[in-house]
């Protein structure tokens, strides 16, 4: 083994490479799936596309990227645009950022990354980022939203953007009761943290909301593998106490995620060994112990204490079906007609009242997701994403690859709380001139 070889095997053990690199069509906004584009596209409309004049075109320091290329205008801009006193390529710029968040996949947006990276020497990426922070802070997450996506087109990998847009969507999910709206931003928050974190693996906070986004689908192992990551490479003493304490506290749900995963995994006898212990603890009224209890008895040929299971997971959660289906087929093994009657007719009316709720919500939801989609929201209460000491963080990304050399993190304010002293904020095409001309 070469000593090269010797030093990226260690570093990969220490955590601090890129261990896992994800095809590029699976990083690149431009180019993965877009889960909550639809929620972001009625903006589009207001914008008419233009194309410049030849003359405009040889005159400009774009040229020829120009060519053939469709420019947005606000429907306001456009009078301006044609009777000669023309638009500002500040404005423009702003125009092309908000139609590639509004849609990455948009047919012109490599054009346009082009453009603006020939423009303004490639400093957009990072105005456009604080552009969304700045929406942020006064709640206007969609517009939040889409400069960092924006952002992203132009610079895929940039920390500071991915970061934020993974924020963005979590404060979007969590102020929200639309089930599809929910799923798809918590779906695009987890993913991004995950990619941050991938992507960027010695930045403390990717971990910290990764973790709490792996707590809120029930993943206890993988929350604490991520906050032990956390805890590596943050120097914050507070947050570190917060997370020891989080990771503290899920040690036995841990435990009996790991039970559960033995039995479903053919491993019976270990996992009712784990698992059997918290039949007289606090989560004693955790129906899912008893649900994969039974399971595991069931398997283990103790009928008896397998029907104990089910029966008891249906007391706490009396909807259950998986338990009622698993007590159907012990009761047809053992030929007890009765029950076997009674827990097919239980399954059937629950199945008819979920069949209807489905029905009922599919009809609300449906008229919830065209009011999503046509309709500008209002403004949540503030959101301050921009905790992280930018020039620490900078430094941080062009590190040499050892621990030790990690910066340290700030304090990260917990998604939904509000920001204090949020700054007065100018209006946006006046902030994008002063953050270019810088």
């Amino acid at each position: 083994m070469t000593k090269k070889k010797q030093k990226q095997t260690l570093m990969q053990t220490m955590g601090v490479t890129r261990t896992v690199i994800r095809p590029r069509e699976e990083s690149d906004i431009q180019l993965r799936e877009d889960r909550i584009g639809r929620y972001f596209r009625k903006y589009l409309n207001k914008f008419v596309f233009v194309e410049f004049s030849d003359d405009f075109i040889e005159r400009s320091k774009a040229g020829d990227l120009m060519r053939g290329v469709p420019v947005p205008l606000r429907r306001k801009e456009v009078k301006s645009f044609a009777g000669g006193d023309g638009v500002s390529m500040l404005v423009i710029a702003e125009n092309m950022a908000w139609v590639m968040g509004c849609d990455p996949h948009f047919k012109y947006t490599k054009n346009y990354v082009a453009i603006l990276n020939k423009l303004y020497n490639k400093k957009l990426f990072e105005a456009l980022m604080k552009e969304g922070r700045d929406a942020a802070e006064r709640g206007d997450m969609d517009n939040a939203c889409i400069h960092f996506r924006a952002s992203l087109c132009i610079q895929y990998d940039y920390l500071h953007s991915m970061y934020s847009y993974a924020r963005a969507c979590r404060v979007m999910y969590e102020n929200s009761r639309n089930e599809e709206y929910v799923g798809r931003f918590k779906a695009e928050a987890l993913d991004w943290f995950e990619l941050l974190t991938e992507t960027h693996p010695r930045f403390a906070m990717g971990y910290y909301y990764l973790g709490y986004s792996y707590l809120n689908m029930g993943l206890y192992s993988k929350a604490v593998l991520a906050w032990e990551g956390f805890l590596k490479f943050t120097y914050n003493s507070k947050d570190r106490k917060e997370i020891r304490k989080r990771i503290e506290q899920l040690q036995d749900p841990v435990t009996i995620e790991k039970g559960c995963l033995s039995i479903t995994s053919g491993r019976l006898d270990e996992g009712i060994r784990t698992l059997e212990p918290y039949l007289k603890s606090k989560f004693r009224d955790w129906w899912p112990l008893h649900y994969y209890l039974g399971l595991g008895y069931k398997g283990m040929g103790r009928t008896a204490d397998a029907v104990a299971g089910f029966r008891k997971a249906l007391m706490i959660n009396g909807s259950h079906l998986e338990s009622m289906r698993e007590l159907v087929t012990i009761y047809e093994d053992s030929d007890d007609k009765a029950n076997v009657r009674k827990y097919t007719e239980k399954i059937k009316l629950i199945e008819a009242a979920q069949e209807e709720d489905r029905r009922e919500y599919e009809k609300k939801a449906k008229k919830e997701n065209r009011r999503l989609e046509t309709e500008e929201p209002k403004l949540l209460p503030p959101e301050q994403i921009e905790h992280v000491d930018l020039s620490e963080a900078d430094a941080l990304i062009g590190a040499p690859e050892d621990p030790s050399s990690a910066a340290p993190d700030t304090k990260a304010t917990p998604a939904g709380e509000p920001a204090s002293d949020a700054p007065v904020v100018e209006p946006e095409k006046k902030r994008l001139v002063r953050r270019l001309k810088k």
